[in-house]
Parts: C-alpha cells; sequence; structure tokens
C-alpha cells in the first residue's frame, strides 16, 4: 500500500512538470520571427563590419578611384577605352573576421557598373578556366572551341588593407574601420592611385554586456 500511495502523487507532479515545460516550449516557438527584407537595406545590429559596409565602402572606393587622372592618361598613351585591373589580395588586418572575398567581389561589381574599367579573373579562378579550355581541345566541337592565347593581360593591379581599432570606456565602445587600395600601373610600377575609406562606429552596451 505504501507504494501505491508514493507513485500517484509522483505521477501527478511528473505530469505537471511536463505540461508546464511544453507549454514553455510552445510559447517559445509562437515568440520566433523572421521577416524578409531588402538586401541593400542596412540593419546594424552591433558594431562590427556588415554587409552595408562592404558595398557602401566599394562603391565609394571606385568612384574615388575613376575620379583621379590616371585612367584618362591611360586613354589617352595607349587609345585603349577602358583599363584592365586585377584585383590581387585584400588583406584582412582588423580584429573581426571579415568576408574579404565579398568586399572583393563588393569591388569589382563596384567597376564593372560603372563602364570605365574591366577585370580580369583572379589566379584561382584562371587555373580553372584554363582546364576548361583544354578538355574543349579533346571534347568540344571543332567551331565551338576557345583557342588558347586569347587572354588579355591587366594594366594595372588593385590591392589593399582593412584595419581597425576598438576604443572601450565603461558602457560605451568604439569601432574604426580603414580600408586602403593602391592601383599600381604593371607597366611601370608606378602607384597611380590610393584611396583611403574610414567608418566610425559607437555601441552602447546594455545590461547584457556586449
Amino acid at each position: 500500500m505504501q507504494r501505491q500511495k508514493l507513485w500517484r502523487p509522483l505521477t501527478r507532479t511528473g505530469l505537471l512538470v511536463s505540461v508546464i515545460a511544453l507549454g514553455l516550449g510552445l510559447h517559445g516557438c509562437a515568440g520566433t520571427k523572421v521577416e524578409r527584407v531588402d538586401a541593400a537595406e542596412e540593419i546594424a545590429l552591433t558594431d562590427q563590419w556588415n554587409a552595408t559596409d562592404s558595398r557602401l565602402v566599394a562603391d565609394s572606393m571606385i568612384d574615388d578611384m575613376l575620379s583621379f587622372p590616371w585612367i584618362e592618361r591611360f586613354q589617352t598613351e595607349t587609345g585603349q577605352v577602358r583599363p584592365v585591373i586585377i584585383i590581387q589580395s585584400v588583406d584582412n588586418r582588423s580584429h573581426q573576421q571579415i568576408p574579404v572575398e565579398t568586399f572583393i567581389n563588393d569591388l569589382r561589381r563596384a567597376g564593372i557598373r560603372s563602364g570605365r574599367v574591366d577585370f580580369v579573373a583572379a589566379a584561382d579562378q584562371r587555373g580553372e578556366i584554363r582546364d576548361e579550355r583544354a578538355e574543349q581541345q579533346s571534347f568540344s566541337r571543332p567551331d565551338t572551341v576557345t583557342p588558347f592565347g586569347e587572354e588579355i593581360g591587366a594594366d594595372f593591379a588593385l590591392s589593399g588593407t582593412i584595419t581597425s581599432i576598438v576604443d572601450q570606456l565603461n558602457n560605451r565602445r568604439v569601432t574604426f574601420y580603414q580600408t586602403d587600395l593602391v592601383l599600381i600601373d604593371l607597366k611601370t610600377n608606378r602607384q597611380v592611385w590610393a584611396g583611403q575609406n574610414k567608418i566610425q562606429k559607437i555601441q552602447q552596451r546594455s545590461r547584457f554586456g556586449f
């Protein structure tokens, strides 16, 4: 009899706990909301480098690069309308793990969209393209084969760095990002353009901390 008396209260208690846990779980699920927004809309949840920073910095720096006299000088000297650029590297030296490839793609997109410069493929892309071209020689119809020796060489090389400084006092943190890019004439090794972009963000600490 003693076992039977103990079993019932335990069963009721377990059932009550299960009901409460289920209710909390359902409440948590009901409180989750996902909203689809325009990718161009700026959403700053923290002071970290984000997709909007990447796009805005790329657009600004390409605009600045195209405003310098190197492009008109190149057109006069060569008779070529659009100089060809290769993006060699952009080194991330900041405190944050920035997806540099996204920034490079934003640079390339802004340049192509301007209609004033062309870009050649990066080294890793060129290797894959050459492999494809080699396979065409053996497996593709002769009238559709892309010949070797028709690649366009770059006239200029673009490279740079992203650095950052973080300053914090009490419940306030200031994060500073600086992007430096240089454009080099591959024929003469002259630096024909140097650009710099600075971003400063302030984040106020909540009661939960940064």
